[in-house]
This record gives C-alpha cells, sequence and structure tokens, in this order.
C-alpha cells in the first residue's frame, strides 16, 4: 500500500553567513581567535615600519664621463649624445636627462615608478659593458651612481664651534661619522662642510727656470715617491719576514725634502722649488650654524660659527624611527669622549621624530573617528548593541595594520587616511548584524541561538554584496598610472582589507559577541520604547525642515517635493 510523499517544510540554507555564524556563536574558539587578532595586530603595530609618506621606488641612475680637452659641445656631441641613445633601449627607462660641460658630462636615467633599483642598476651595467667598444677614443670609463629615495637622509648632525675652524671639524666629522655606521641599518652617510686636510705644493716658476727642472720633473717624484711596494721576501731560520720599499708622504716636511734634481753636485730639493704647505684645501663648501633666541643660552651662535653636518640614510625597507633614535642614541654615547666640550652636535634634521609625530598624531585622529563611532552608535542602536560593534573596530583595525606589514608596506599618513577614511564603512556589517539579532530576540520573545543564526543568515547576502559594491569603488584607485598610483595605493588597498575583515568579524565575532552580552527580554522592550522616543525626536525635527524645502513655490523643488512625498 503506498502513501503519498509528506511534502517537507521549505528550510531556508543558512548560506555562509549562517553557517559562520552557527559555527562560533557558541564555540570556544571565537574568543581564542579574537584574542589571536588583537595580539596579531599589536605585533603589526609594534613591528610596521613608521614612514612620512609611502615608500615608491622610482629608480634613478647618474652616469658621469669625463673627457679631457674638449668642449661643451664636443662632449654632448661625441660622448652624451650617444650615451643617451644608448640607455633609451633598456627596457623599463621613463625619462633620460643629460647635461654637459667642459671636459665632462652626466646622464640620468629616470626607470618607470615600480620598477626596482637593483635590478635597474644591473641593465644600466649591461648596457654599457656591451658597448664599450662604441665608447669614443680619449672619454673615460662612464661612472654609475644610482639614486633612489632611500639616500635621503634621516638625520643630520650639524657639528659646530665657536673655537675650532672648519678643517678640524672636518677631521672630527669623518670619525664621527665611521662610529655612527656603526648603528644597525644605517645607509648612505657623508658630509657636507669643512676644508679637509691637504698637502699644498706651489711650484715657483722663476725658481723651476733657475735650477733647469720642468714641472713634470717635480710631479714625476711626487708621485714616484708616494708609494709604498712589496720587493720581496726573506728567510731566516723559523722566521719569515716580507720587505717592503718606500712609504707614503705624511706631511709636508717629508714632500719637501724630496730631491728632483741636482746642480753642481748639490741635491735641489721640492722645497727649494715650490712651497710647500700642510693645510687646509681649497674652500669649495661653506657651512655656519646661527641660533635663533629660542635656542639654549649655553649653547647659542649668533655670530655664525664654523659648522659641518653629518648626513646620515637609512637601508631599504627598514623602519625610519628606530634607525634615527638609534643613530641619536650613538651619538649621545660620544659626546664627551669622541666629541670634545667645546663643540656642540646639533640634531638638525631627525626623519623619525617628524614620521612618529606624524604617524600618532593620525593615530590619535583614528581613535577620535573611533570615539564618534561609539557614541553615535550608543545614542542610535543602544548600550549594549554599541558595546558589540565597538569591540570589532580595534581588532580590525589592528589586523589591517598587520596586513601591511605583512604585505611589505609601512605606516605612514596616507595608509592611516584610508582607515580613518573606512572606519564609519567598517561599522557598518557588524551594526546591521547585532541589530538584527537582536531586532529578532525582541521580535520572538527570545533569546535563542538558532534565532540569531538565522538573523545573521537574514542579512548575509546583503551584507556581502554591499562590502562587495564598496570594494568595486576602491579598487580602480590601485591601478592609477604615474607615480600617485603607488602613492594612493595604501587607500584603495588596506581599505578592501579592512572591509573584508570587518566583514568576517561580523559574520564571526559579532554573533559571539552579541549572544554573549544578550540581554533580557525586558531590557530589550526598554531599549525598543527609548529608540522609539529618539527616533520621534528626529522626526519633530526633520519633519518640519524637510517640508519646508518641499513646500517652496520654486520650480526647481519640484524634484524635493515628489522625492519628500515619497518619503513622508
Amino acid at each position: 500500500m503506498h502513501h503519498p510523499a509528506t511534502p517537507q517544510e521549505d528550510v531556508p540554507s543558512l548560506g555562509l553567513a549562517g553557517n559562520l555564524a552557527r559555527t562560533f556563536i557558541t564555540s570556544p574558539l571565537s574568543p581564542m581567535l579574537l584574542m589571536a587578532s588583537l595580539f596579531i595586530g599589536l605585533m603589526g603595530l609594534i613591528f610596521t615600519p613608521r614612514q612620512e609618506d609611502p615608500e615608491i621606488s622610482v629608480p634613478m641612475v647618474d652616469i658621469f664621463i669625463s673627457y679631457p680637452g674638449s668642449s661643451a659641445q664636443q662632449v654632448a656631441s661625441l660622448a652624451i649624445n650617444p650615451l643617451e641613445r644608448m640607455m633609451s633601449g633598456i627596457p623599463g627607462v621613463k625619462h633620460i636627462y643629460s647635461a654637459s660641460e667642459r671636459e665632462r658630462g652626466i646622464v640620468t636615467v629616470r626607470f618607470k615608478v615600480g620598477e626596482q633599483l637593483g635590478p635597474s642598476i644591473v641593465k644600466v651595467h649591461d648596457k654599457l659593458q656591451s658597448n664599450l667598444d662604441k665608447i669614443p677614443p680619449g672619454v673615460s670609463m662612464p661612472l654609475v651612481k644610482p639614486k633612489g629615495i632611500d639616500d635621503v637622509p634621516v638625520v643630520t648632525v650639524t657639528l659646530w664651534s665657536q673655537e675650532m675652524g672648519d678643517e678640524d671639524l672636518r677631521t672630527l666629522a669623518a670619525d664621527v661619522l665611521q662610529r655612527l655606521k656603526e648603528v644597525e641599518n644605517s645607509g648612505e652617510a657623508f658630509v657636507v662642510g669643512g676644508r679637509a686636510r691637504q698637502v699644498r705644493i706651489e711650484v715657483l716658476p722663476e725658481r723651476l727656470s733657475g735650477h733647469d727642472i720642468s714641472l713634470d720633473q717635480v710631479a714625476n717624484t711626487i708621485r714616484t715617491a708616494n708609494m709604498e711596494s712589496t720587493s720581496g721576501s726573506l728567510e731566516a731560520g723559523s722566521m719569515h719576514f716580507r720587505v717592503t720599499s718606500g712609504h707614503f708622504l705624511k706631511n709636508a716636511n717629508e714632500v719637501g725634502r724630496l730631491v728632483v734634481g741636482s746642480r753642481d753636485c748639490n741635491p735641489i730639493y721640492v722645497s727649494d722649488v715650490a712651497n710647500v704647505v700642510d693645510g687646509a684645501e681649497e674652500t669649495a663648501q661653506v657651512v655656519t650654524y646661527i641660533s635663533g633666541p629660542a635656542a639654549d643660552a649655553q649653547a647659542r651662535a649668533t655670530d655664525g660659527a664654523a659648522a659641518v653636518t653629518i648626513a646620515l640614510a637609512k637601508k631599504e625597507g627598514t623602519n625610519g624611527v628606530t634607525v634615527a633614535n638609534a643613530i641619536i642614541d650613538k651619538l649621545e654615547k660620544l659626546k664627551g669622549r669622541l666629541i670634545p666640550e667645546n663643540v656642540e652636535a646639533t640634531i638638525t634634521r631627525n626623519y623619525g621624530k617628524t614620521a612618529n609625530d606624524k604617524v600618532n598624531e593620525l593615530l590619535l585622529s583614528l581613535l577620535g573617528a573611533a570615539a564618534a563611532v561609539t557614541l553615535l552608535s550608543w545614542l542610535t542602536i543602544g548600550r549594549r548593541p554599541a558595546v558589540v560593534v565597538v569591540a570589532i573596530i580595534p581588532v580590525v583595525i589592528l589586523i589591517t595594520i598587520w596586513s601591511s606589514w605583512a604585505l611589505g608596506y609601512s605606516i605612514n599618513r596616507v595608509s592611516l587616511f584610508a582607515l580613518i577614511f573606512s572606519i564609519g564603512i567598517l561599522v557598518d556589517d557588524a551594526t546591521v548584524v547585532v541589530e538584527n539579532i537582536f531586532r529578532r530576540w525582541l521580535h520572538d520573545g527570545e533569546t535563542r541561538i538558532d534565532t540569531a543564526v538565522d538573523a545573521v543568515r537574514e542579512v548575509g547576502n546583503p551584507t556581502v554584496i554591499a562590502t562587495l559594491a564598496v570594494l568595486a569603488a576602491l579598487l580602480p584607485m590601485g591601478f592609477v598610472s604615474g607615480m600617485m598610483g603607488p602613492y594612493m595605493l595604501p587607500i584603495p588597498l588596506f581599505g578592501s582589507v579592512a572591509m573584508l575583515f570587518s566583514l568576517f568579524a561580523a559574520f564571526v565575532f559579532t554573533p559571539w559577541f552579541a549572544y554573549k552580552l544578550r540581554p533580557k527580554l525586558e531590557v530589550l522592550q526598554k531599549a525598543e520604547r527609548r529608540e522609539k522616543q529618539v527616533q520621534d525626536l528626529i522626526g519633530r525635527i526633520y519633519r518640519p525642515f524637510i517640508c519646508l524645502l518641499y513646500t517652496s513655490p520654486s520650480p526647481r523643488d519640484i524634484e524635493v517635493h515628489l522625492v519628500c512625498r515619497l518619503i513622508l
């Protein structure tokens, strides 16, 4: 005997959102996953490099050439122009610049934004090496010097003194620079200003003529004497000796005692035909230090004291704040030891401080935005739902910061602006989910888990679609070409990461948190009455204002009139 099949009740599928909520709403993994997310986010906040601006890779390579005896026009036509044509064939080159002057010239090769510095240098070297046979006779081997964004100094230290001259400060600066270079992750470094020590030989033509000695003889004598070479080795018993001849000239006296010739069996010394001076070189750069009235009275220089500046950069991909602080700490340890008491060391640029201050300022703005969202949520959806929503904000923000570390980016003004920009959107998913859960509990008259899961299912698909719509609006910003594309890339990138994780948090953490903070039914009903009062208050303010607009006799308000009719 056959019985007709009983039609089964149509049970809606939970979908992705409902399944996630059902899995995690009572699972012990939920608080563990929440704490793990917070811990990972805090690690990202601590270890992610901090910069003022995003790091943009725009490799530039300078190629220097020397063409002795040629004019600027000859340098341009015979050396620079062929070099430009040669470099233009390198893949990834954006622009080529050049400049020529008498006996020398420079070609600057700028690569496209996003090209890596290392491979770009290799391309330039390969192109030069494969075309060495095309270099005109008399042109020196090209000198290649790359330039990148990380060559900009993060710290500059100015050594100045009212008692020491710039030549002594230059010598001191070289020793200080050598010690500061010991700091981990410090990059390129150089000294600006001051005159280096130099033995200057001022040949007297009348004495050369009187002793019948040419200028070449003097030059060759000095060049030959200023060298040290290995002459062989000796063995004596169980000992082995290496024999060297000659030595490098150390001071003006040794240069002046060199013999350049003889006359009437009497030696002629360099000092007989030239003035040999051991002193500072000719002035090429001048650095002076002048302080204003806000400076410390004990370290004030109002008349312009002699000074030199030490500049230090950081290595690529390192934290500018950490490197700058380490350099300054190292400098403080050198004061009173390597740096004498009569020399002041003033920090004239501290990229770490400015970058850290700007990042902290934006972090405070981020907290201010979160506080504003908290207050608004508290006033509109109630205390308990607001707590659930606000608890999701720090988790999403910290995970987004950790993602910047994982993706190789830094915390900078643009990436934090992306978080501030998206913080209002971050709470949308959690607000929709928790509001619907509380509404369903109020509707059913009981705070059951199944009701919460079904509430998440109801808003799951619309919430996913709304999030994808925001992503579709953000992601095209990441495909902007030119320099602005990589500069603004953190906005769509981190905004999208924050939106995706906020969606995940809304389906995983929000139901669990809402269930843990579920109120009694009487509290829900009281919150409903209070919410209705707030809505009535807003309506009493909003309705007269909008009605005043749509009752205006102006023809241009017809569209507003129609919209208001539909709304009211």
